[in-house]
Order: C-alpha cells, then sequence, then structure tokens
C-alpha cells in the first residue's frame, strides 16, 4: 500500500498551524507588498494583510507559488513518503496549477497534481476528502481521479463591502463602481469551477445575504438533487469581517437547520481582488468516505 502525502496551498484557508494536526502540508502562497516577497502566514498574517490592502500607497499583488518552493516542497515529501497529491487553486484564477501540473510530468506518476477547480472552504473540504482516501489506502491516482469527478458539486456566493477593489482589479469600469458606490449597490458573485461571475445584485447586505441563500438553496434542489439538504456541507466565509459573519451563520442556520455550519477566513489571494468586508456561502456535496 503506498504512503501517500496530501499536500495544498494556503489559498484552501488551512494555517501552518493546523496543517499537522489534520495531517496534511500547506504551501504558503506569496505576495508581493510595494515589491517585497511574503509568505501567507509565515511572514503574512491576515491582521497584517488587511491592514496594508487598505493603505492607499500600498501595492499589493498575488503571485503563484515559487517554482523552487513546489520542487523543493515534492523532493521533501518524496524522501517520507511514496506518491504526493497536490491540490492548489482553481486553474481557472491562477496559471500555477497548469505550471505545477507540467512539472509533475518529471516525476513518472508520483506527484499528481489535482485540477479540481476550487478555492478557499471548497477546496479545504477537497483536501480533508483527500486526507480520508490516503488513509484508506488510495493510490495518489486514485485520489486525483475522485476529486477531479466530483469537482463541480460545489458552489461560493460572495457579496462585497465595497466596489473599490473590483474596480482596481479590472472588474468594473471606475464609471460603474462610482455609480454602484452612490447608489449603494452590492453586487453578488458566483465562484464556480473556474470562473468568477457577477450572479446578482443587492442594495443592501440584507437583501444580498437572501439572494446568496436562495442560490445555495435552488443549488442543492435542481443542480445536486437534494431537496432536503440532508447531503450537504455549508460553510460561511469573510474577509476581516467576523462579527457579520457571525451573524450570517445565525440567519443560515435558520434556513438550514441541521447542519453544522463553520466559518473560516477567505483566502487572501481572493481578498486581495474583493477587498475587506466581503461575505460568502457556500454549499458542497458531502461524500460519505
Amino acid at each position: 500500500m503506498s504512503k501517500v502525502a496530501i499536500l495544498t496551498d494556503s489559498n484552501s484557508g488551512i494555517t501552518q498551524g493546523e496543517a499537522p494536526a489534520l495531517g496534511v502540508y500547506v504551501l504558503p502562497m506569496p505576495f508581493y507588498i510595494n515589491d517585497q516577497l511574503y509568505y501567507e502566514d509565515l511572514d503574512l498574517t491576515q491582521d497584517q494583510f488587511y491592514l496594508r490592502l487598505r493603505e492607499d500607497s500600498a501595492r499589493i499583488t498575488t503571485s503563484m507559488p515559487l517554482v523552487g518552493d513546489l520542487v523543493d516542497k515534492w523532493e521533501e515529501l518524496l524522501d517520507e513518503y511514496d506518491e504526493v497529491v497536490y491540490i492548489p487553486m482553481s486553474s481557472g484564477l491562477s496559471s500555477s496549477c497548469e505550471t505545477a501540473i507540467m512539472m509533475a510530468e518529471d516525476y513518472d506518476g508520483k506527484v499528481q497534481v489535482v485540477n479540481n477547480q476550487r478555492i478557499s472552504v471548497t477546496q479545504r473540504l477537497s483536501v480533508m476528502e483527500a486526507k480520508k482516501l490516503s488513509d484508506q489506502g488510495k493510490s495518489a491516482a486514485e485520489i486525483k481521479e475522485f476529486l477531479e469527478k466530483t469537482k463541480f458539486e460545489s458552489t461560493i456566493y460572495i457579496t462585497v463591502g465595497t466596489l473599490e477593489y473590483l474596480k482596481k482589479g479590472g472588474r468594473l469600469t471606475p464609471a460603474v463602481a462610482a455609480i454602484g458606490t452612490l447608489l449603494h449597490i452590492k453586487p453578488v458573485l458566483q465562484i464556480l469551477g473556474e470562473k468568477l461571475d457577477s450572479f446578482g445584485k443587492a442594495r443592501t447586505m440584507k437583501q444580498a445575504k437572501l439572494i446568496m441563500m436562495d442560490a445555495i438553496e435552488k443549488d442543492m434542489k435542481e443542480r445536486f438533487k437534494d431537496p432536503d439538504h440532508s447531503h450537504y456541507v455549508i460553510s460561511i466565509a469573510h474577509t476581516d469581517n467576523e462579527a457579520e459573519a457571525l451573524e450570517f451563520r445565525k440567519e443560515a442556520l435558520e434556513r438550514f437547520p441541521g447542519h453544522e455550519i463553520i466559518i473560516n477566513p477567505l483566502s487572501l489571494s481572493v481578498s486581495c481582488h474583493i477587498g475587506p468586508g466581503a461575505l460568502a456561502i457556500t454549499c458542497s456535496v458531502k461524500h460519505e468516505i
């Protein structure tokens, strides 16, 4: 039976401190702030990131994991394990997945890169499913096959606290952002598979939360064919907005009773593009492994 290591990146929301207890490994994502390199959760905390993000003078850019860092981690894990399953962020949101797939070709199948097109709390769920499969003795190739087969059984809906960061990222023109701010419009965005797309518009945070809860309920009933909501994991995520996230969790528990709804911060790679104050809700199919 092969001994398989499960490796992900910090876009999963799994911290360096959590990883050992979960039995997985996490590659910290690099960020450049005013051209200086930082690594998430090593020398850049959530609090430090948001402090800099709010500074008008700070230029923050995301980066794919450095090739050398990734190869070094694979080599380190292969000294202890027979195989590695690497679960990076969605290929539609970064080129890092395709790069890793090409690099893995040099490892004769010992490194399997999963393109299951998830990020944040849904990516975290994939990591935990991979760990369970590894514990059951599944090979790296079998784990990859399962995660890619089930990759679309999940959605994320997000509403933002400000339009400023979508404007900075080029997803809104300055004119549209100005009108939206004036009218207090809150866009609802959807991450489904490889794309971050516009889903709806709201005038208040309360209305945005209702739109998002309606959306996941529709997904559960129509897309995933589970009208009684019994086979799902529901999560709340946020960007430096924990108080609102706790309130949203109460509302979601009233709407979807019987679920254990966890709260996690959204990954900094997402936060960089949508800014602080965002709320998200996700639903993912729960597999009995």
